[in-house]
């Protein structure tokens, strides 16, 4: 057992000792390498110092080799275009085909790019190219030119507005197809490189074909309305007041609005929306300029026959005016331009009010003579359907009453003042008034103007104030009447109007009713008291008329038969001449109960006392109290 395990033993150390050794030889191995790795550094090191400038220049030259591949790259990539050329150029020479222009806006594109790359650098190389290219852009941008005015040009015969508007039916607009080629071309042509090309730097060139075509378009449609609203302005019989709706300039607006509409929504399908408003404008200004010639004639005609066609400027304020608002609603734009154009006309319907005024006080002043028969003079009537007519316009008289302020209608202005002096001021506008206050105001204005009138003529030309008082009750009678009958009684209900009438009506009937004084006085008599007894009365209290005349005296008879005779005379007089004056209706009705109510009483006393004087022979007393009220009721 133990000679195995020294064995073993053995065996161990012998492998120790090989270890031993083997380890020896490794550590003189590795101071061998360290030895010769000293000497390989100590001669490496003069090489390391050689090829370190090496490597350095190297490096530098690699980093040239790659800037002068990406020079190589960019003038590669700026000699592209003008290597592109001559296929351009035969693109653009050929000319956009109108069927499809994609291509030839793409090329024009890649022009437009070329151009921005070799503008951007200051290569000598390209500025011939860029030369080339700024001619093919410019006649490339001529030809899309002369392609949008072929389009536009299909679409420029007029049309009759009336097949419209009586038809109900929408003003036509560019197709959709046409409307997009248009839309691509001003794309291109209102960008600043294709202004640039064409030497049109303000304005896009396709504004203006469009402005000059389309406008032309507009008017031409338009053209023969503004002949027809001045010919039916103008009435062939002298002196009748204008009808409402009669002028043709209605129709002519109707088709001005709705064809500047159609005429908006092909520019916002044509053009950018930061161009609408210029290409609106400029497209409608050829209209408009006719359109404002048109309302200049009208207004000379309507100040040449103020009286009866005032009516019409206000009819064209409310018309042109609600035109331009919704038009400016639409499109912003045109509010100024219908402004101008309205504007002589609307100075006109201003000076109208005070010029009718006037015209009351003129006419009336320059009558000669006066119906002797104290009837209504046709001018009445010609003023009252003047009133009756301006409140159909009271819209229209709302801005312009308002303007002028209350009571300021009564000075005469210029009818051509152009100063600021004849614009409204602030002062002008009173807040604390509406306009159909102002314009029941203005009315009874001028009702009162004319009765005034009317009533000192009376007195200058009328032998006798009963005629006179005829003539004014007639007068007063027709006013009444026709505001009754109309909506003047509606707009003058709120003032004191009928008051101010009534006035009018019984100063006339006052007048009238003095003539009937005379008859009235020969029935008064005169009774002394204290020196003869009370008139006796019968049982039943009725005066005893034969016991009065037995105790008058010789001279007092004959006073009362004087009276009586006089009485007869007068009243037949009187009676004959009612008779034969024209009366309005009512007139004569009312003249004939206060004449009944004057008289009746009078004579009814009168008769009762002294009816006997003649013993019923009817030689003095012509008129029982019967006969008498039978003959006062027949003057009704």
């Amino acid at each position: 057992m133990l000679k195995a395990r020294n064995a073993d033993h053995a065996e161990e150390r012998a492998e120790v000792e090989v270890l031993f050794a083997e380890a020896a030889k490794l550590d003189t191995i590795s101071r061998k390498i360290k030895a010769s790795s000293a000497r390989l550094g100590d001669r490496g090191q003069p090489s390391k110092h050689a090829v370190e400038p090496v490597y350095s220049n190297t490096r530098g030259l690699q980093t040239m080799n790659g800037n002068i591949d990406k020079i190589l790259d960019a003038i590669d990539k700026m000699l592209g275009p003008s290597e592109d050329k001559a296929r351009e150029e035969r693109i653009i020479r050929a000319g956009p085909d109108p069927k499809g222009i994609t291509d030839y806006l793409a090329s024009l594109k890649r022009i437009d790019r070329a151009l921005s790359q070799m503008s951007s650098t200051n290569l000598r190389v390209n500025q011939q190219a860029i030369g080339d290219f700024n001619e093919l852009l410019s006649e490339g941008s001529s030809h899309l030119q002369g392609l949008y005015r072929s389009i536009l040009d299909d679409e420029l015969q007029p049309v009759e507005p009336l097949n419209y508007l009586v038809k109900k039916k929408p003003f036509p607009v560019l197709e959709q197809e046409k409307a997009s080629k248009l839309g691509l071309i001003d794309s291109f042509l209102s960008s600043s490189t294709a202004r640039s090309a064409l030497h049109s730097s303000r304005e896009s060139p396709s504004i203006r074909i469009y402005a000059e075509l389309r406008g032309g378009y507009l008017s031409g449609s338009l053209h023969n309305l503004s002949t027809a609203s001045i010919s039916t302005s103008k009435r062939k019989v002298s002196g009748e007041i204008y009808r409402q709706g009669t002028s043709g300039v209605g129709t002519y607006a109707q088709a001005i609005e709705s064809s500047f509409s159609a005429e908006f929504n092909n520019i916002s399908a044509v053009f950018g929306r930061e161009n609408w408003g210029f290409a609106f404008d400029a497209t409608c200004r050829k209209a408009l300029a006719e359109f404002a010639k048109t309302l200049r004639e009208l207004n000379m005609h309507i100040k040449a026959n103020l009286a009866t066609d005032c009516f019409l400027a206000y009819e064209i304020v409310e018309i042109v005016t609600n035109v331009g608002y919704r038009l400016d609603q639409q499109s912003g734009q045109l509010k100024l331009p219908f402004a101008d154009a309205l504007k002589p006309i609307q100075e006109t319907a201003r000076s109208s009010l005070a010029e009718l005024l006037e015209d009351v006080r003129r006419r009336v002043s320059s009558m000669q003579s006066l119906p002797l028969d104290g009837s209504v003079i046709p001018f009445t009537t010609e003023v009252m359907t003047r009133m009756q007519t301006m409140i159909t316009y009271a819209q229209s008289l709302a801005s312009v009453m308002a303007s002028l302020g209350d009571g300021n209608w009564q000075s005469v202005a210029p009818l051509h003042s152009t100063s600021s002096t004849s614009l409204p001021s602030l002062k002008s506008f009173d807040v604390g008034v509406d306009s159909s206050q102002l314009l029941a105001r203005y009315i009874m204005n001028t009702i009162e103007t004319l009765l005034t009138s009317l009533d000192a003529k009376a007195r200058m030309l009328l032998k006798t104030r009963s005629v006179a008082g005829v003539f004014m009750a007639n007068n007063v009678a027709l006013i009444d009447r026709m505001i009754r009958s109309s909506d003047l009684s509606s707009v003058l209900a709120a003032g004191n109007a009928s008051a101010k009438i009534e006035s009018w009506r019984k100063k006339g009937m006052s007048a009238y009713l003095e003539s009937w004084r005379e008859p009235c006085s020969a029935l008064m008599d005169v009774q002394y008291i204290n020196r003869s007894p009370r008139p006796p009365s019968g049982n039943n209290g009725v005066v005893d008329s034969t016991a009065m005349i037995k105790q008058l005296g010789s001279k007092d008879k004959d006073s009362i038969k004087e009276k009586f005779k006089n009485f007869n005379t007068s009243f037949d007089e009187l009676s004959s001449k009612h008779k034969a004056m024209q009366m309005e209706r009512e007139v004569r009705s009312q003249l004939a109960r206060e004449v009944q109510a004057m008289i009746e009483p009078l004579y009814a006393r009168f008769w009762d006392r002294y009816h006997e004087i003649d013993k019923g022979k009817g030689k003095y007393v012509k008129y029982d109290k019967g006969s008498l009220s039978a003959q006062l009721a027949g003057l009704g």
